[in-house]
């Protein structure tokens, strides 16, 4: 049986050599101040153990692919038929080459001219804004964006500049007071499940001749014709420089892509530190991903039965109070806010069967952490309607009146009557 041991600084200090005091401090102050003060000595991110019965909403693997026996064979193939595999770096990658294969048919699907195929998403991001990332160059990025495009600014050495949430005049007025530069959005955000206004904000950094950067992790797979995403599902491939993307997602895979003219794919490939510095997909890793691409081609009738499974659970959800209208998407955000109200909704769902995502900082602001609810495919209609049942069974005891974003959802309908009346 796992301890259930508390992890204090002490208990896990004694364990191991000593630390210079510097380091010391700065571990100390994250037990003190957050496994302790925060979490009353438990952990926010581990609460129960899932059971067999448990609904588990918390994977990103939203076409149910990750143990799809087709993609297992095919990985299992190349393994078996591997004896010449060589580790390096994907910058020696030339000629005859089932990752190059793969990459031009991906771009296809993504009718986009080429792709580069990485190590993750995160790799993608961070590389691919430290390569075109020019010395002064602003970087717009949605307040919301993922964590790996501000950490792509912060590695080239450059500064952002913040735009408000899906807000393409704001991002005007900001292009305007600091000239042309790198726009940065994601196509559908992973928290809130809110998708950006793309058009528009295409719109507006092509008028003012910036680069766009659009992440579609949570949309390739999902969202577009044949799944294409919703770049080249609004017929924006030509408007918009580069797609990246997390294959973690409906690939559930490890690897990332960046989409984009094949011009700009050789100069990220050989200036991309990621791409230089790390080593390229394994071949079963290729094998995977192919046949996967196949399967996602062909799953209108998955895509469809998924977003009626959000839809209705969103719209179930917002009847009972939870505010949850911001997003459109597969993923729905039920925000306590503060730390402490959070851990007491994972503990209400878990004890209930229910387990969803906890965010926290750094991936949400200090005082809007929240439980994620993933759907997907998987997840039969009595799933969902359990899902409901247990969000309303636990209101009074999450304190759901109080919450901050209750409240917001409150004020915002409190205006919208006053500007009617």
């Amino acid at each position: 049986m796992r301890s259930n041991t508390r992890h204090t600084p002490s208990a896990l200090r004694s364990q191991s050599m000593a630390e210079p005091r510097f380091l010391s401090d700065h571990v100390d102050h994250y037990f003190r101040e957050r496994v302790e003060k925060t979490w009353g000595g438990g952990h926010i991110m581990h609460g129960r153990t899932p059971g067999p019965d448990s609904i588990l909403m918390v994977t990103n693997d939203y076409l149910d692919l990750a143990n799809n026996t087709q993609v297992l064979q095919a990985q299992i193939d190349s393994l078996r038929a591997s004896d010449n595999t060589v580790v390096m770096s994907g910058v020696y990658l030339h000629g005859d080459s089932p990752q190059l294969d793969l990459e031009q048919d991906m771009a296809d699907w993504m009718r986009t001219e080429s792709s580069l195929l990485c190590q993750s998403g995160y790799a993608a991001n961070v590389g691919l804004i430290q390569a075109i990332g020019a010395p002064g160059t602003p970087v717009y990025v949605d307040m919301f964006a993922h964590a790996s495009l501000w950490e792509g600014v912060r590695s080239a050495g450059l500064e952002w500049k913040p735009f408000r949430h899906n807000d393409p005049s704001h991002l005007e007025t900001m292009i305007k007071r600091n000239g042309p530069g790198i726009v940065v959005m994601d196509s559908v955000y992973s928290t809130t499940g809110s998708v950006a206004p793309i058009e528009a904000l295409v719109a507006v950094a092509n008028r003012h001749d910036c680069v766009t950067v659009v992440d579609e992790s949570h949309s390739l797979g999902t969202h577009g014709d044949q799944g294409c995403g919703l770049v080249a599902g609004l017929g924006l491939q030509s408007e918009v420089h580069f797609v990246t993307a997390s294959l973690a997602k409906s690939f559930a895979a490890r690897a990332g892509i960046i989409a984009c003219s094949e011009r700009l794919r050789q100069f990220i490939k050989f200036n991309s530190f990621p791409a230089i510095f790390s080593s390229s997909l394994l071949p079963h890793d290729i094998a995977g991903l192919a046949c996967t691409l196949d399967l996602i081609k062909t799953a209108d009738a998955e895509r469809e039965r998924l977003h009626a499974s959000a839809t209705y659970l969103r719209q179930q959800l917002s009847a009972l109070g939870y505010n949850v209208d911001s997003g459109q998407a597969q993923m729905i955000a039920l925000e306590a806010g503060p730390e402490q109200s959070t851990m007491v909704l994972r503990d209400a769902l878990e004890s209930r069967g229910v387990f969803g995502s906890v965010f926290c900082a750094p991936a949400t602001a200090a005082k809007r952490s929240l439980i994620r609810l993933s759907v997907n495919t998987s997840h039969t209609p009595e799933q969902i309607d359990r899902v409901i049942e247990v969000c309303a069974e636990i209101r009074d005891e999450v304190d759901l009146q109080n919450w901050p974003s209750t409240n917001r959802a409150k004020k915002s309908r409190d205006q919208s009557d006053v500007r009617v009346a």
